[in-house]
């Protein structure tokens, strides 16, 4: 016996019990019937380009702890968010993304709009794609995604949904259901790695971005402080899961085979928890581990225990491993002690006719930032100068793209202090992106505007992707074309939707222009001239 109810009215309800209230997104003709009728409680944040919808949703999961909602426009709208699913996707980011459809009745000819093969589109870059058989089936669909998306390893997933599909009647109200987050580790296994690592003479400990994510920061700390050995984080990582100032800290692991043959030699055991071992970038040949040393990694997510090549892996929540582990190794004695992290380099800097180098742009902001202020880095040829003067000290305080393409930056910043101010949390985020990247999704500064929300965009205008230029130097491609950007006016822009801004040309306006921005009702965009600088890809 079929409910009264409408397929779109039991749906809304169970969305409310989930807490799934906040729905990001750009309207089109074929969601209009989900959205109609939008009740009171819930929020919708409008992007005005589906990629930043989907890197907003991105963020603000990420800050709340908790499966956001994105709502797609059919194939179209899919297409253009498919790089920030990726990020999600490698962020490990519990999204339900879901698309609008063409009416059923028409799906047999192909009609406009129509999003022929919708599960096929989003993969491989979601956990689960479904399109209900049957519009009753709507609900219970929605459930299954979030328990998906929730559960270890977390990630998105996707549901396509016929537009009239929402008006049918139910079957009855929707089933709510509660799912684990946390799968415990081997006791067994654990026990054994506990052993090897007690063994060992000299072991590194790399912490990656799951440590953070599982709320396993100050777990990680403790481990780090018993095991006494330097402590590194993963490459080009997206969340930091141990302090930069720590004592312990050593910095990050190379990108490059080589290197990290380089970084492990000495070592007898590589202790790598919550990351990839290891994420390469360039390629530099070499072997994989030194002669003698040995590798053993903790993480909750299957795929980057399979693809390790080297080493032994065991699975499970890395907050409870760590918990554990800490119980089971020995104060360490004789082991030999690692200087920590050079920090005191003085700033390099530029003549007086010169633009800013970076060191003077991050040195400076060192003075000013508030220190709980959350950092969103997409500025990928700074990133020595950003842990040389902003070192993340404290959980849940850095953000980065997971999947390594530009442009989700700016609108995972948006999610972010929207998913703070969701959850009660006073604090400034400061978003560093160069200038190219910034173009990505230029667009999302509008939603930070109309939301008047605490960023302060610092935008690095070396003028160039200075990254790829890195690149044609290792390897070895000269005369690439259309690494070069002039003639951008961001301040100009940014103007145009909505935001405070600031050209910039000394320190001494940026401090003062960043000091303004942290009274300001709203974002600010504060743009500054900096040398051209080709990082060192190691």
């Amino acid at each position: 016996m079929t409910d009264e109810r409408t397929v779109h009215a039991v749906t809304y309800d169970l969305l409310r019990a989930l807490g799934l209230t906040t729905v990001f997104g750009n309207p089109g003709s074929t969601e209009q019937t989900f959205l109609q009728d939008f009740p009171d409680d819930f929020t919708y944040v409008l992007a005005l380009q589906e990629a930043s919808a989907l890197a907003m949703a991105d963020g603000f999961a990420q800050s709340v702890g908790k499966p956001a909602l994105v709502n797609l426009h059919t194939a179209a709208g899919v297409g253009n968010a498919m790089g920030s699913l990726v990020a999600a996707y490698r962020a490990n980011t519990p999204l339900i993304v879901t698309a609008g459809q063409q009416t059923r009745e028409m799906s047999l000819c192909d009609p406009y709009l129509n999003n022929r093969a919708a599960t096929v589109l989003p993969s491989p870059w979601v956990k689960w794609a479904y399109e209900p058989v049957r519009a009753e089936d709507v609900p219970a669909a929605f459930m299954q995604a979030y328990a998906v998306a929730l559960q270890p390893p977390a990630g998105p997933v996707f549901l396509s949904v016929p537009l009239d599909d929402w008006q049918k009647s139910a079957l009855g109200p929707a089933t709510v259901r509660t799912v684990s987050r946390q799968t415990s580790p081997d006791t067994l296994r654990l026990k054994a790695f506990a052993e090897r690592i007690n063994r060992a003479d000299n072991p590194l400990l790399v912490l990656g971005p799951e440590v953070d994510r599982a709320g396993g920061w100050n777990a990680g700390i403790a481990f780090a402080e018993k095991l006494g050995s330097p402590v590194r984080a993963s490459a080009l990582t997206d969340r930091v899961s141990f302090p930069e100032d720590h004592r312990l800290y050593a910095g990050p692991m190379p990108m490059t085979i080589a290197g990290v043959n380089q970084v492990i030699h000495g070592h007898d055991l590589v202790i790598v928890i919550g990351a990839q071992a290891f994420r390469y970038y360039p390629f530099v040949a070499g072997e994989y581990l030194p002669e003698g040393s040995e590798l053993i990694q903790l993480t909750a997510d299957p795929h980057l225990a399979s693809v390790a090549p080297v080493g032994d892996s065991l699975l499970g929540d890395v907050r409870v491993a760590l918990e554990q582990l800490v119980e089971l190794i020995d104060e360490p004695t004789g082991r030999p002690t690692n200087p920590p992290l050079h920090r005191d380099r003085a700033v390099r800097s530029s003549a007086p006719s010169e633009p800013l180098t970076a060191d003077e742009v991050y040195a400076t902001l060192s003075t000013v930032k508030p220190h709980d202020a959350a950092v969103v880095m997409e500025s990928t040829s700074t990133m020595v100068e950003l842990l040389q003067w902003l070192p993340t000290t404290r959980p849940g305080s850095f953000f980065a793209t997971g999947s390594g393409g530009i442009g989700w930056g700016v609108p995972g910043a948006v999610g972010v202090a929207l998913g703070d101010r969701e959850r009660g949390v006073k604090r400034h985020i400061v978003a560093t992106i160069g200038d190219g990247s910034f173009q990505y999704s230029v667009q999302a500064i509008w939603t930070a505007a109309q939301h008047e929300l605490p960023i302060i965009f610092v935008v690095l205008r070396n003028g160039a992707y200075a990254i790829l230029k890195s690149f044609a130097l290792l390897e070895n491609t000269p005369g690439v074309p259309a690494l070069d950007l002039p003639g951008l006016d961001i301040a100009a822009l940014a103007t145009g939707f909505g935001c405070r801004t600031a050209n910039v040309d000394t320190t001494e306006e940026l401090a003062r222009e960043f000091t303004a921005a942290l009274q300001a009702d709203g974002p600010t965009v504060i743009v500054v001239p900096t040398q051209p600088e080709l990082p060192h890809l190691g």
